[in-house]
């Protein structure tokens, strides 16, 4: 596998990361210039200053602005891990398939050798507004299964990719993650962070940590996905042919039951536990009106954000843990195709927590 800024021709690689201040995109920037990668950033704002990675600053909404930003630049490699939460499946379509088309397009005439594209396990459950209804595969899900008979803004991104590739001659992946936990700030979908501030906010008050999702996610297996795993995943997709044109999965490589993990979570928190019990507690509602809590917190230990809706995503996280049924995704399409990545997902979340802590975003 070729991971460097030079491939077999020696022609230097240049990825374009969009989304980058993300939570995969900015694994996918951390991993790209640990293997000496040259990074275009894109984000609506830019990052912090570091060798090797030069931002750009984009509406990736607006057509006009992806082409302006991106006329001067051709990067080998692009990784799509954008994406704009709507109100509605149909708007869902509409921007986000739009922005991979209007990327795509504001790149045609130039070198670009591959691009992955970021999904996740709603391609088999569905879109937020018809999420798990209906019939869907058993689990483990495997990526040969037929779309859903539902409206989907991942399937209309597919598309656009596919239609891309077909008349620029690059090479795809796509990539489908389960829930992904790393290092972001100001994220719609962040499960680490959400738990922490969570915790952060019981032991300051006294309270137990409570698990506030569903009776079958507290009993069931389910699996993970760490953003450095994912970062892993795209770049050994994006360099080694056998990977080239496929859709994976990509999840840790372990399962778990939340029983277990939940009292190994409050246990690193200093935290007495409470689990299921007779019906979810959603965080929307238990954590409701904290917000002058946690500026106060945050004034008190110094934190670099005061903002708690910067901070937490109670909404997504109460999607994700408050399911109805078992979500646990099959790996061997990867495996067989020589991708060997794993993470320990105990290990994924006390590691991000230890990071939190050292750029004081939890006490």
């Amino acid at each position: 596998m070729i991971t460097g800024t030079e491939s077999t021709s020696g022609a230097r690689r240049t990825a374009l990361v969009v989304g980058a201040t993300g939570i995969a995109g900015s694994a996918l920037v951390d991993t790209l210039t640990g293997e000496g990668w040259d990074v275009l950033a894109l984000s609506r704002r830019p990052g912090a200053e570091r060798a090797g990675v030069r931002w750009l600053s984009a509406d990736l909404t607006s057509a006009a602005a992806l082409a302006n930003v991106l006329e001067p630049e051709n990067p080998s490699h692009v990784f799509f891990t954008a994406w704009s939460r709507r109100a509605t499946e149909e708007e869902n379509i509409r921007v986000n398939a739009g922005m991979v088309r209007d990327l795509l397009a504001a790149l045609r005439g130039k070198d670009v050798s591959h691009v992955a594209l970021m999904t996740g396990l709603k391609h088999y459950l569905g879109p937020f507004e018809a999420y798990a209804a209906g019939e869907m595969a058993d689990t483990p899900f495997h990526e040969e299964e037929p779309r859903l008979p539902v409206a989907n803004f991942y399937y209309a991104q597919e598309d656009e990719l596919w239609a891309a590739s077909a008349e620029q001659r690059f090479t795809w992946s796509v990539h489908r993650a389960h829930t992904v936990i790393g290092h972001a700030v100001g994220n719609a979908m962040n499960m680490g962070l959400t738990l922490a501030a969570q915790a952060t906010l019981c032991r300051e008050s006294g309270e137990p940590f409570v698990f506030p999702g569903s009776e079958t996610q507290w009993n069931g297996l389910t699996d993970m996905t760490d953003a450095g795993l994912l970062a892993e995943h795209m770049l050994w997709a994006s360099t080694t042919p056998q990977a080239a044109n496929e859709a994976f999965n990509i999840v840790n490589g372990d399962v778990f039951r939340w029983r277990w993990m939940w009292p190994k979570l409050a246990a690193y928190f200093g935290l007495e536990w409470e689990g299921y019990q007779g019906e979810p507690r959603p965080l929307e509602q238990s954590m409701a009106g904290r917000e002058d809590q946690w500026r106060e917190l945050a004034r008190r230990h110094n934190l670099s954000e005061p903002d708690l809706d910067r901070v937490a995503s109670w909404w997504h996280t109460d999607g994700d843990l408050g399911r109805n049924i078992e979500v646990v995704t099959d790996m061997g399409k990867s495996r067989d195709a020589g991708f060997t990545g794993y993470r320990r997902t105990l290990d994924s979340f006390t590691t991000l927590f230890n990071r939190y802590r050292a750029e004081t975003l939890i006490p």
